[in-house]
């Protein structure tokens, strides 16, 4: 039986707005007790997502600051927790377990863990995708929106990409799981990037491959030519990375593809548009589509409701008869600006209180 502190770190995870949903089987707690010690369960637990110095930690739970450093810097360095510089030096604070301490585990995903987290997301991911505002956005390839068509940098994964000063990439950690529990892919792995306002801010960090910006670029293009659908957190400013997903692996994509949950990732302000006059009817989009928002009968026929407005298809019509275009404004969602705004919308959804 999984110890107190783990079922207290597991009811405190889904308190937070991104949720982590008990389950009939308690995968969710195996989960716990393979990531965490007790130790590290409990004082996680009582983390706020707010940073805060191990002095003021220390003081707001009654211990002594110097032991706690060393614990929270160790589970900062497994991703348990956040950690980032603060006026009074580091602060740490709660991680949601997706998006958040999950991803972390690349480096030390074998095929137990990916086993313990498919059986996790089969009974509770569902749940989590219901939750609205969804946790990621796609974002267009910019080659794929009219050339009248306004772009937001927001919007643009280009955009993200040139306003930083740092780049990094890791391997999808999705498909890895994928991979790990006999269900591969073939798109590539090293995708997913991650960006920083701060110059140098990933050479530290081992566990990630430093980029030029050219070369951030060049993954953005390979991900696109290899039919990959680009996502980001769905707020607008302080984007740190974009993920480079397919509907056969990713945790959240797949729950449209699984699931049959059309609101699993919040879709693009754009959709698809086609040219009848140039369309042939080849059906190179159709199967470029991981959607099933293209149908061939004579020329290409685009499903609105389905199409998340990704451009992927578009570069694949050798004709350029497709193109995105805005969509209607009443069906765009607003996308939430910060990530408190988020979190605040998330949260009163799910009829959470974020007063911790």
């Amino acid at each position: 039986m999984a110890h107190p502190a783990y079922h207290a770190l597991a009811r405190r995870l889904d308190e937070l707005p991104n949720g982590y949903p008990a389950t009939e089987t308690g995968v969710e707690l195996r989960i716990l007790e393979r990531l965490f010690t007790v130790e590290e369960a409990e004082l996680a637990g009582k983390l706020r997502l707010t940073l805060e110095t191990p002095n003021e930690l220390a003081a707001r739970l009654g211990v002594e600051p110097r032991p706690l450093m060393g614990t929270l810097i160790g589970m900062a360095k497994r991703g348990l927790v956040k950690a980032a510089r603060v006026p009074a030096g580091w602060g740490f604070g709660l991680l949601p377990f997706v998006v958040g301490i999950y991803e972390m585990q690349g480096a030390w995903l074998d095929s137990d863990f990916a086993r313990l987290f498919e059986e996790y997301y089969q009974q509770a991911y569902a749940s989590v995708m219901l939750a609205a505002p969804s946790v990621h956005r796609v974002i267009p390839v910019d080659k794929a929106v009219r050339v009248d068509m306004e772009i937001h940098p927001y919007e643009s994964a280009s955009a993200l990409v040139e306003a930083s000063q740092a780049w990094a990439v890791v391997d999808c950690i999705c498909r890895k799981q994928k991979a790990l529990i006999g269900d591969p892919c073939d798109h590539p792995l090293d995708v997913c990037l991650s960006m920083s306002d701060t110059p140098g801010a990933f050479d530290r960090i081992t566990s990630m491959k430093v980029l030029t910006k050219d070369e951030a670029l060049g993954t953005l293009r390979r991900s696109a030519e290899a039919g990959l659908v680009s996502t980001v957190s769905n707020n607008q400013e302080g984007l740190t990375y974009i993920c480079n997903c397919c509907t056969c692996s990713c945790g959240i994509l797949r729950g449209i593809a699984e699931f049959k949950m059309a609101n699993a990732v919040a879709r693009s302000a754009f959709v698809n548009q086609v040219d009848a006059e140039l369309c042939q009817g080849c059906g190179l989009c159709e199967d470029a589509c991981q959607f099933e928002a293209l149908e061939v009968e004579g020329t290409a026929i685009v499903n609105a409701f389905r199409c998340v407005g990704c451009g992927v298809c578009v570069l694949d019509c050798p004709e350029g008869a497709l193109a995105l275009v805005r969509r209607p404004e009443g069906e765009v969602l607003p996308v939430p600006v910060t990530e408190d705004d988020w979190r605040r919308e998330r949260a009163a959804a799910r009829g959470i209180d974020l007063s911790e």
